[in-house]
């Protein structure tokens, strides 16, 4: 088996993990912010939003890196 195979999944599976662990921690964070001030819900709702767009970026990137050296492209 090609060792770029075997580097392009574990690095699909590192974002994906990565990326479900990062999602997580923002929706933590978001709910301990809710409980501590519900009044703020509406503002603390735009910046978990905005926090999960961040997130999301790197493990997309690292996908398609990934898909790429499956591939053959990289």
């Amino acid at each position: 088996m090609d060792l770029g195979v075997i580097a392009g999944a574990i690095l699909m599976a590192c974002a994906a993990i990565g990326g479900g662990i990062g999602n997580g921690l923002v929706f933590v964070r978001y709910l301990e912010g809710i409980a501590r001030q519900p009044e703020l819900r509406g503002l603390l709702f735009g910046q978990t939003f905005i926090g999960i767009a961040l997130v999301e970026a790197l493990p997309i990137i690292a996908v398609a890196f990934g898909i790429m050296k499956l591939l053959g492209i990289l």
